[in-house]
C-alpha cells in the first residue's frame, strides 16, 4: 500500500510519451512537511496516509490575450513558478492539463495531490496571487480525499485507483474527469447486494486496461460525493467503457455524474502557452 505522492510515470509501448513532471528543488522555510491524513490501521497493518486531491479548472479572461507579449510572458513564467516550487517528491505533486478545444467554460486543469487541506489552501493562494491569477476564473472546482475501497479491500490492482489508500497519477497522456453523485437508495442497500453490483461494475473496469480509474471521496468537504479521473493514452477505449458502463444494473443508482472535463496532458509553461 503506497503512503507517499509517486512521482509520474513514463509510459511505454503507447501511442504518446508523458513528459514527467521535475520536482523543484526542497523549500526551506514556510513549507511543513505533512503528515495529515494518518488513518487507523488496517486488519493491524501501519496507518494508512490518506491524500488530498483537488482539480481546479480556470477560465483564462479575454482582457489577458490583449496583453503585450512580453508581459504575458512574465506572467506564465511567474505562475510556474509556484507550481514547480512546490512540487516536492512524497508530499506535494502537481499535474497540468490544457482543456483548450475540449471545453467552453474551461481552458486548464491543475491537478494536485497532497497531505494537507491546508498546503492545499496555501498552493492555491501563490497561484491565484501571481500577477496571472488576476486574469484567471475558477468555474469549476473539486476538492476530495483518498481513502480504501470498501469493495476491492483484499485486492490491490493498478487499473482500480479506489482500491488504496494513495494514488500514482500521471502516466497517460489524458485524464477524463468529472464529480459523481450516488442516488439515496444506494445507501440503503445492504453491503452485500452493494458489493454484487460494484463487481459488476469491476468487471467492465478490468475489461479494458489501458483505461486506469483513480476514485476519490468528497463526503462533507465539497458537493459531490467522488471524483472520478480516468487516465488513458488511448480515448476511444474510455468512450466504449462509459458506454458499457450505462448498462450495468448498478447505473440505476448515479445521480449525476457530469460536468465531464476531457484534458491534456502538458507541461505548466505549455499549458499556458496553449492559452494564447
Amino acid at each position: 500500500m503506497a503512503e507517499t505522492v509517486t512521482a509520474p510515470e513514463t509510459p511505454t509501448n503507447s501511442a504518446h510519451t508523458v513528459t514527467p513532471v521535475t520536482a523543484a528543488p526542497a523549500v526551506t522555510g514556510g513549507r511543513p512537511a505533512s503528515s495529515y491524513g494518518a488513518a487507523p490501521a488496517t486488519h493491524g497493518g501501519p496507518p494508512v496516509k490518506r491524500q488530498i486531491v483537488a482539480f481546479s479548472f480556470y477560465k483564462i479572461l479575454p482582457e489577458w490575450k490583449r496583453l503585450p507579449a512580453a508581459e504575458k510572458a512574465a506572467m506564465k513564467t511567474a505562475f510556474v513558478e509556484v507550481i514547480d516550487r512546490w512540487n516536492k517528491p512524497g508530499e506535494f505533486l502537481t499535474l497540468t492539463y490544457s482543456t483548450v478545444g475540449t471545453r467552453g467554460d474551461v481552458d486548464m486543469c491543475v491537478w494536485s495531490i497532497c497531505y494537507s487541506v491546508e498546503e492545499m489552501n496555501r498552493m492555491r493562494s501563490e497561484l491565484l496571487s501571481t500577477p496571472l491569477g488576476g486574469y484567471l476564473e475558477t468555474p469549476h472546482s473539486f476538492l476530495s480525499m483518498t481513502k480504501r475501497s470498501q469493495y476491492q479491500i483484499d485486492r490491490e490492482d493498478e487499473s482500480e485507483g479506489e482500491g488504496r489508500g494513495a494514488i500514482r497519477p500521471g502516466g497517460h497522456k489524458y485524464i477524463f474527469v468529472y464529480p459523481f453523485w450516488k442516488t439515496r437508495p444506494w445507501y440503503l442497500l445492504s453491503l452485500e447486494e452493494r458489493r454484487r453490483l460494484m463487481e459488476e461494475h469491476i468487471r467492465v473496469g478490468l475489461a479494458y486496461p489501458r483505461v486506469k480509474l483513480n476514485t476519490t471521496y468528497s463526503f462533507g468537504i465539497d458537493d459531490q460525493e467522488f471524483v472520478v479521473a480516468f487516465e488513458t493514452n488511448f480515448p476511444e477505449d474510455f468512450v466504449d467503457l462509459v458506454q458499457q458502463l450505462r448498462e450495468t444494473e448498478i447505473s440505476m443508482y448515479t445521480l449525476k455524474d457530469f460536468p465531464i472535463f476531457s484534458c491534456v496532458r502538458v507541461t505548466p509553461a505549455d499549458m499556458l502557452d496553449r492559452l494564447g
